[in-house]
């Protein structure tokens, strides 16, 4: 089950209600748990997301890993003054949440070397690669939290058999139901995608085999 957000019969403590000290403790506990993933075998990422840490392993498969790298090589190319990072730590200290997307998109003049965790204020895009097994992270939790650290662009990339789908979420902007990506665009692979100022040729994508 993925760490995300609790049905209505269950509702967990927000960070926004957390003191200063426990979501420093929160924090502390998760860099703990990220040195110790980093000694195991298989690759997992340990984010935060309203007052829990979410451990989730690393799917190492050719498909996912061609997508992320394909992208990433356009968005350079198009804007070199960019860098796009991978299994990188984003956080934002005012929401107490922190992520490592598949891919972060940050002006290389931006990026600070000496520090842990990259600033939120400086992400410009956001790139996930829907799993094949735990797909409600980045299709519903992240579509949530991302726009509570302030990432103005979110491109979800979806190689699931029956998908084969490329949606940018933008204009995060708050609303009834809090503060929320208001634009949406779906794309088929194969589309060129526009995402802000980039534009994405996703023919090159892969999408997972038929028989996984």
């Amino acid at each position: 089950m993925p760490c995300g957000y609790a049905g209505r019969h269950h509702q967990e403590a927000p960070v926004a209600d957390f003191t200063p000290e426990q979501v420093r403790r929160l924090h502390d506990f998760a860099e703990r748990l990220a040195a110790l993933a980093d000694q195991q075998e298989d690759r997992w990422k340990v984010e935060t997301a309203e007052g829990r840490i979410c451990l989730t392993m690393v799917e190492p498969t050719a498909p996912r890993g061609l997508n992320v790298v394909r992208l990433r090589r356009q968005i350079e190319a198009q804007t070199q003054e960019v860098i796009a990072l991978s299994d990188t730590i984003m956080g934002d200290p005012e929401t107490g949440l922190t992520k490592v997307p598949d891919l972060m998109v940050i002006a290389e003049e931006d990026v600070d070397d000496t520090a842990k965790v990259v600033n939120w204020r400086d992400v410009m895009l956001v790139v996930e690669v829907v799993s094949r097994t735990n797909s409600l992270t980045d299709i519903r939790d992240k579509l949530l939290d991302y726009p509570k650290m302030g990432v103005p662009l979110y491109v979800v990339v979806d190689p699931r058999k029956d998908r084969k789908t490329v949606t940018v979420h933008s204009d995060p902007s708050p609303g009834p139901d809090g503060l929320r990506y208001r634009k949406e665009v779906p794309y088929a692979f194969g589309a060129t995608v526009t995402a802000g100022r980039w534009s994405l040729d996703t023919t090159s994508l892969k999408s997972y085999p038929a028989e996984w």
